[in-house]
């Protein structure tokens, strides 16, 4: 097992404190095998994996309790937050997702009357998503709560710290989506 997969996480030398965090004995274990290796892409690389299996895990309690995933919850929000309709192929590109599971996820929510699609006048081959009102009235129901349970889980991370993460998690993820298909063999 490595510190970069979702079991586990990277070490609190650097940045975590003494005992640091389940990646700190990983990265020190990887030190004892191999002492000669930097380990610390390790740490960031395994600590934001770890992070994100630890939210994945923890799932998103408002929108569990609207009987959403979040695949579906961020559906919902491009299509209310941009404003109009968009096509599958928009809300892909919009939600980071395969147009497999753009179409998949879009059954459920029309079998739910939470969106509405429409065929292209010029293109049969084109559809329009739109939310109805009830998909409207849902997003706009939920998300203050869902932001409120998102701030919960950060809560202990006091208000500049968090400021500052999103400002280095923000430039990571720029070059990230700058580049990522280049280091991609």
């Amino acid at each position: 097992m490595t510190a970069t997969d979702g079991g586990s996480a990277t070490g609190g030398d650097r940045r975590g404190g003494p005992g640091g965090d389940t990646v700190a004995a990983v990265v020190r274990q990887w030190r004892a095998v191999h002492p000669d290796l930097d380990t610390g892409p390790m740490e960031i690389i395994g600590r934001i994996n770890r992070c994100a299996a630890l939210l994945q895990q923890a799932e998103d309690a408002p929108l569990r309790r609207a009987g959403l995933s979040r695949a579906e919850f961020d559906l919902l929000g491009a299509l209310r937050r941009t404003g109009h309709e968009l096509t599958p192929g928009d809300l892909a590109r919009e939600t980071f997702s395969s147009g497999a599971a753009v179409t998949k996820r879009l059954k459920q929510l029309t079998e739910r009357g939470l969106v509405e699609r429409r065929g292209d006048t010029r293109d049969r081959r084109v559809a329009h998503v739109r939310l109805t009102d009830g998909g409207r009235d849902l997003v706009d129901g939920i998300l203050p709560e869902q932001l409120s349970y998102e701030a919960a889980v950060l809560s202990g991370v006091d208000g500049r710290r968090q400021d500052e993460l999103a400002t280095l998690l923000g430039g990571l993820l720029g070059q990230l989506e700058g580049r990522l298909d280049a280091l991609r063999v």
